[in-house]
């Protein structure tokens, strides 16, 4: 099983709550159909970089998982059907891509950051 990311743009018209549902019915999609969901990130309303039907914000949620190949063109045939999702990417990860990934999920970005503030405030 190949490793993959998702990142979905939903309408900016749904609720939290109504995000969340489109949210749990595609990851019930992807358990349906053999994936395991590895990691999981919802990043919320955020300014789009260019108007998407006229739209200029939308929710976006990150969804990384295992699963066989067959399943991406079942996801995005899903996608493309439900109105409610603007815009959509699926990548195959590489080893390089996967380790960045838990590297970040372990928190080693933000450690170096800290360090280095603890480092100026003892020395400044």
């Amino acid at each position: 099983m190949q490793q993959y990311e998702t990142v979905i743009i939903l309408t900016p018209l749904l609720s939290d709550e109504a995000a969340k549902e489109v949210i749990t019915k595609f990851n019930k999609l992807m358990k349906d159909n053999g994936a395991e969901i590895i990691h999981e990130d919802n990043w919320g309303l955020k300014k789009l970089a260019y108007p998407i039907q006229k739209k200029t914000n939308g929710h976006y949620h990150l969804t990384e998982f295992k699963a066989p190949g067959e399943l991406i063109n079942k996801l995005e045939v899903e996608y493309k059907r439900d109105e409610r999702v603007m815009r959509f990417l699926t990548i195959a990860l590489d080893k390089h891509a996967i380790a960045y990934n838990e590297k970040k999920r372990s928190g080693a970005f933000n450690k170096k950051k800290t360090e280095k503030v603890e480092e100026e405030v003892t020395n400044g």
